[in-house]
């Protein structure tokens, strides 16, 4: 799939934007501060409508406007695909084809993104929701079901919480709807569970042999995903529905405690191991690096594999931030196959042929020339 052609209107620090690109590689040079990454984040926001960078949609819309809007025509294997959200203080609106989708969920997976930022380096090093996430919104490009799973199990987990915190320092709770949301809260979790176990099969089947590859065949990755403890994956979901009721059964005094839900998919954990080490506590930068590197490459041929298509590729900024043999690596596996954007402060020292046969648009103060 490839993006042909991108407007914006009132978008972050763009009154109005027009954009063609080519097939292959675009890239956005200009110093910081001057909008490159609002192009990258608009593209995004196109394809999970919703930002990397901000959970508020207000901040999107250009100071003082009512609305912002994000329009393109995205080719994909069975023709031309027009794509559109609009962002207002009232919400967001989204269209698929010039026909307004009643869910969001619905939108979701019409363009496919692999976004590749500095802050994914932390992916390995960082905190176990900066994981979560990643779990959820890449399983979400390829599982609108799953989506819908995740917002099901999301309100119920606040629902439960609610009533937690309303019996804070009680020794039980006596509330016929604590246990209707603890039923329903299970069977979501489970549905997670099981969604998340196969996502991570599929990832381990592809980051393997990419890292193994970038690492010029010195290291093994390994992905573990760690949900609640003794859970075992082969497991049916009426043995898992079985073994997670008990769990909420024996934390249930600390629950009330503390006023929180402390067993779900909310909690769970992606661990990453190099030649049997866990590379967040043992690994040196370079091996983390290559563990997101492999991650994200990963991620574009699990895509390629479920939709039967390419996804498009963002690099923000990240080139600068991977060695001349990484940078060189990752260039080398898009070259011709995905369509690519690019953003850096300069292609001086970049000398890869990608680069160098690249459509380039200068930015600057929130205009873009080619």
């Amino acid at each position: 799939m490839r993006i042909d052609r991108l407007e914006l209107v009132n978008y972050r620090n763009y009154e109005s934007l027009e954009l063609n690109f080519s097939p292959e590689i675009n890239v956005f040079i200009g110093e910081n501060a001057q909008g490159k990454t609002n192009i990258m984040e608009s593209l995004y926001v196109l394809s999970m409508a919703k930002s990397h960078r901000t959970s508020n949609d207000k901040e999107l819309i250009r100071w003082e406007a009512e609305y912002g809007k994000i329009k393109a025509d995205v080719y994909r294997k069975y023709g031309k695909l027009p794509l559109e959200i609009t962002l207002s203080k009232k919400g967001k609106k989204a269209k698929v084809n010039h026909l307004e989708q009643r869910r969001l969920s619905d939108y979701i997976g019409q363009l496919n993104v692999v976004m590749f930022a500095p802050e994914d380096l932390h992916l390995v090093k960082g905190s176990p929701q900066v994981r979560r996430r990643f779990i959820d919104m890449e399983i979400g490009q390829i599982s609108p079901v799953y989506l819908h799973d995740l917002v099901t199990y999301q309100k119920l987990l606040k629902q439960r919480n609610h009533i937690l915190k309303q019996h804070y320092g009680k020794q039980t709770i006596n509330d016929v709807m604590f246990d209707v949301y603890t039923e329903q809260f299970i069977e979501a979790a489970v549905k997670i569970i099981r969604k998340r176990y196969q996502f991570m099969e599929l990832l381990q089947k592809w980051a393997e042999p990419i890292h193994h590859g970038i690492s010029r065949g010195l290291e093994q990755l390994q992905i573990r995903y760690q949900p609640i403890s003794g859970l075992k994956p082969e497991w049916t979901p009426e043995e898992m529905a079985s073994f997670l009721e008990q769990k909420l059964i024996e934390v249930r005094k600390r629950e009330i405690e503390r006023g929180v839900t402390l067993v779900g998919p909310h909690r769970d954990e992606l661990q990453f191991f190099v030649n049997g080490y866990d590379v967040q506590t043992y690994g040196s930068q370079g091996q983390q690096r290559t563990t997101a590197l492999s991650l994200k490459l990963a991620e574009i041929e699990l895509i390629k594999q479920e939709v039967g298509e390419a996804p498009v590729l963002l690099l923000d900024d990240v080139l600068s931030e991977l060695d001349d043999y990484r940078q060189s690596h990752l260039l080398n596996t898009i070259k011709g196959s995905v369509q690519t954007f690019v953003t850096t402060t300069s292609v001086e020292g970049i000398q890869h042929e990608t680069i160098q046969s690249a459509r380039l648009f200068e930015v600057s103060n929130g205009k873009v020339k080619e």
